[in-house]
């Protein structure tokens, strides 16, 4: 027994250790916090300023889309039928008479025809999606065991 009290004197550690022991294990944990209250900081920040970048982006985009209105409002003003009417009178073009026209015929001219997309010949024959892409994962799945199943005779 005396043994025993001897080591137990001899291992047992000085207070001031045991209370640096206790104050590094606390800095530790205040470390530990400071560490993820500036990761937290950090990621809100960068969603922060992504959020306002997108506000910004927004604006733009709308004052550009206001832009473009303003200036297709203005070329259907200057492209008008009576506008245009005097700019052509003003540059010396008068309206024409029907019975003034002269038609000129080019000879071997024909003009292209339309194409008919409700004929049965311009279907293709072939399907446009591959067979391969158009098996559902199940369909696949019960192929698999199935070749499974015969490949290994019908035993487990």
């Amino acid at each position: 027994m005396n043994d025993v009290s001897h080591f137990v004197q001899k291992y047992r550690q000085a207070p001031w250790r045991v209370q640096l022991q206790w104050l590094v294990l606390f800095v530790l944990g205040l470390v530990l916090v400071a560490l993820v209250a500036f990761g937290y900081l950090n990621i809100s920040t960068r969603t922060t300023q992504a959020g306002r970048e997108i506000q910004n982006l927004r604006e733009i985009i709308l004052s550009e889309q206001q832009k473009n209105a303003g200036l297709e409002t203005q070329l259907a003003a200057l492209t008008s039928s009576q506008v245009m009417e005097q700019r052509a009178r003003a540059l010396g073009f008068q309206p024409v008479d029907p019975a003034q026209i002269t038609y000129v015929v080019v000879p071997g001219y024909t003009p292209p025809e339309g194409i008919d997309m409700s004929s049965a010949e311009t279907q293709l024959a072939t399907p446009i999606i591959l067979p391969e892409y158009t098996q559902s994962l199940f369909d696949w799945f019960a192929e698999k065991m199935q070749s499974t199943v015969s490949v290994s005779g019908g035993q487990p």
